[in-house]
Parts: structure tokens; sequence; C-alpha cells
């Protein structure tokens, strides 16, 4: 077990500086523009990929990192240098961990290579879980999944929603309903194979912030895929509805999900994107307050500005150092006993929106306008309190666990 360490080891300090470099070289200068244009950055994701950081290489290097901190600091080095340009980077991951999270040895080996792609011909993935009428509330999901015995395949119908990269994916990873009687027990996971029959892009969201990441509606009709596809297998599968038929009869305990076993597992890593635009959005502002002139002086010669600034970075530091203690005890097995996972993502999730309205207010007018990047930053800040699990979500995930009362 890695010993419990806020400072970066000369590795991840190296790895750290070459994103950074990306971030500032590739990303920034492009960032206005394809905000603007609200398409995924083909040409941004193939740089990426040709140096190696859009990759199953990478990523599970950061991944495997004894420390936990190799994928926070990267996912804030990224965002810090566009939100919406890292979420196309980076939203490969969300199905690759549904697949990690729930997978046989094989499907991981099978399926993850073929998200990324390579430098010459890169793909993407897409995890789809929440539905129109099914967000926060996984027990209302619709799409089914009937097991077709004689042909050994399973059967999926429903509309996905929110899908990152959803239609445009080489892969989708898909939350589908088993058994409806056990409610948000009876999901399973499923691999849709390229060119599946039956699997169509519905609408393709215009958004507030993150425009730069394809955002979509997903629609299953009739998709049929070989029984191997179910995540885990069927084997498995039939034990844990079988446990969970037993305990819910019983009243006994909780069996989690397939979609919050991805969620769970990625909440600290989404933690880390928000620290990463409020610091971008806190540097920004601390630049211009020191440079921008009023009154014959710097206008962080006032209080007002100066502790707001004060006040920004210690949230900013306060955030990280959740992401970073819930990311240690996800590596070392440490279960969240008070909810540590949801605590990040909550905590840092305020932060980015509360900052980036701060930085904006520092700069005034020129913050309002498109020829500074804060006004930006706070579109995109906005989704860090509501995908993965609102911050109402978050709450009260932290409330049920602390006091193991079902708050409602």
């Amino acid at each position: 077990m890695a010993e419990f360490s806020f400072e970066l080891n000369d590795d991840q300090k190296g790895v750290r500086d070459w994103i950074h470099g990306f971030a500032a070289d590739v990303m920034r200068p492009a960032a206005a523009e394809w905000d603007e244009r609200e398409e995924t950055p083909w040409p941004i994701i193939q740089e990426a990929a040709k140096i190696g950081l859009y990759s199953l290489d990478f990523y599970a290097q950061q991944f495997f990192d004894p420390t936990g901190l190799g994928i926070p600091m990267a996912m804030e080095e990224l965002f810090w240098g566009d939100a919406g340009i890292a979420l196309s980077i980076v939203g490969t991951g969300l199905a690759a961990v549904g697949v990690l999270a729930n997978g046989t040895d094989e499907q991981i080996g099978t399926w993850i290579p073929q998200m990324y792609g390579d430098a010459d011909d890169v793909k993407v993935a897409a995890f789809c879980s929440s539905e129109p009428d099914a967000g926060s509330d996984v027990a209302a999901m619709r799409t089914r999944a009937v097991y077709d015995q004689a042909k050994d395949e399973w059967v999926l119908n429903g509309t996905k929603t929110w899908a990152t990269n959803g239609g445009i994916a080489n892969v989708h990873v898909v939350v589908a309903v088993v058994d409806p009687e056990l409610g948000s027990k009876g999901h399973a996971s499923f691999i849709i194979p390229p060119n599946t029959p039956g699997l169509s892009q519905g609408q393709k969201f215009k958004k507030h912030g993150i425009r730069a990441s394809h955002t979509a509606e997903v629609v299953l009709e009739d998709v049929r895929v070989p029984g191997h596809c179910l995540l885990g297998g069927k084997e498995k599968l039939d034990e844990r509805l079988a446990r969970a038929r037993e305990r819910s009869a019983k009243g006994g305990e909780r069996v989690k999900n397939a979609a919050m076993a991805t969620f769970e597992a990625s909440r600290p890593a989404v933690g880390a994107q928000a620290v990463g635009v409020a610091r971008a959005a806190y540097e920004v502002a601390l630049d211009y307050a020191t440079t921008r002139e009023q009154f014959g002086r710097p206008i962080i010669d006032n209080q007002g500005v100066a502790f707001q600034l004060a006040d920004m970075r210690t949230r900013i530091d306060a955030a990280r150092l959740l992401v970073y203690r819930a990311s240690w005890m996800a590596a070392n097995n440490k279960p969240f006993t008070s909810a540590e996972g949801s605590m990040s993502k909550l905590f840092a999730g305020e932060t980015a929106k509360k900052v980036t309205a701060q930085a904006i207010q520092i700069l005034g007018g020129n913050g309002f306008t498109r020829e500074y990047p804060v006004e930006r930053m706070h579109r995109d800040a906005a989704i860090f309190t509501i995908f993965e699990g609102t911050s109402e979500i978050q709450r009260l995930v932290i409330a049920r666990t602390l006091s193991g009362v079902h708050v409602r």
C-alpha cells in the first residue's frame, strides 16, 4: 500500500508538466474556436493520440498508479487547458471505467483497445446510462435487455440521453434493465460493438458549456448483441440477481447496480476536472488583478478583490486535497465509509462554479465578454454540479452514508 502523501513524485511531476505543455500549446489556442463550432475537435484528439496522451497505455499507467494521484493530476491539467476539448479527450474514459468496473479480463482486453483506436485512426467510446425520465433516479430506467436463449443474444430497446460521444462512438457501453422487479438492482451493462444494427444517434444537444464535447441521445431499436457482450458474463449476472432477490425479500442490504459502480469509481476524477477549471479561472483573475489599474493602482490593492482571490485559492486547494484523498483511498482499496468520493466531487464542483463566477466579477465588464476566457470557463463549470450525480445527489449519498438513514 502506498503511503498517503500530498506531494507528487518526480515521475508524476514530469507527466504533469508534459500534459500541461500540451494543454497550454495545443488546447488553449484552439479552445474558443471549438467552443463556437460546437463540434468534436478530432484534430486535437488526434494530436493527443500522436504523442500518446490519448491512448489506453497512458490511462492504464495513470489508473494503476499506486498513489492514486495519476488520474486526478492528469485530469486537472487537461481541464486547466479547456474543459470542452478535455472532455472530448477523456470522455472515452467513462466507458472504459464501465468495462473495468464490471467486465471480465477478456472483455477488458477485447473492447477497451477498440474504444481508442490509434493515432492514424482515432476512435471514441460512449457510456450510456441516463434516460429522458431516468437521470438521478436510476430506478426509473426503461431501457430493456431481454435474453434470447436460443441464439445466445441479448436484445436491447430504449433511448439513452446525455451520452458523451453518443452516436459517434466506435463502442457504446449501455446500462439496461434485465429484471424490472428488482428496480435499480436489476440492471446490467452491455457492450454494443461497432456498426451494430439498430443503434442510432438521436438528438444532438446544443449546450450552455463544454460545447466542444459531443452530447447526444442514443436510440436502441431491437439491438442484438452476442451473449459475451454482457459485462461480467451471464453466470455472474444470474448470481447477482439471485442475491438481490433474496436480500430484497428479506429487506436486506442494498446491492450496487452497474451504473453506480462506474460513477463511484469516476467521481474523484470528475472532481479533479472541476479543480482544473477553477484553477484556470483563478490564474486569469490573479493576473488581471495584478496588472489592471484603477484610480492609479492595481485593483489587487483593494481588499474586496484581494480577499476574493484568497478565498478562491483556499477553496481550490481544499478541493484538490479532497480529490487526492478519495483517489488514494480508491487506489488502495479503502472503502468510502464517509462517502469520500462524493465529497470530493461535490466540493470541487461547487468550487468550480463559485470560483469562475468570482473571476468574472474581478474582471468586471471584460469578464462578461468572450475576449477573456473566464466567460467560457464559467459556462463550462456549470456542468460539474450536474453530470455524474448532481450536487443534490452527492449530498444525499453523503447523508445516507454518514447516518445510515435512507434520507429522501
